[in-house]
């Protein structure tokens, strides 16, 4: 797949993301947008080393999808951890 399609596939993929992770998702559409793309990119990788693939199958393969979300769903949960204990803190500050 080319860069266009992984960029397409993570937009997407992101939204499906934040759709699937629970609780409060305080980044807007663009930090989702970028997290996604990230996110796709980060699921391939993985599944290419983990699972000896030879590389995503391809755009309409479901398991290219399911690797893109897994990984845009990895990296919003670790973006609401991160921030939310930034939140936290500066919260029991004041």
């Amino acid at each position: 797949m080319g860069i266009i399609a992984w960029i397409i596939l993570g937009l997407v993929a992101g939204a499906v993301a934040r759709m699937l992770v629970p609780g409060k998702n305080p980044q807007g559409l663009i930090i989702t947008f970028a997290l996604g793309i990230g996110g796709a990119l980060l699921g391939g990788f993985v599944a290419t080393q983990m699972f000896h693939l030879s590389g995503v199958q391809g755009f309409f393969d479901l398991s290219t999808w399911l690797c893109a979300i897994a990984g845009a769903a990895a990296l919003l949960l670790g973006h609401n951890l991160i921030t939310g204990r930034r939140s936290a803190d500066r919260a029991g500050r004041r």
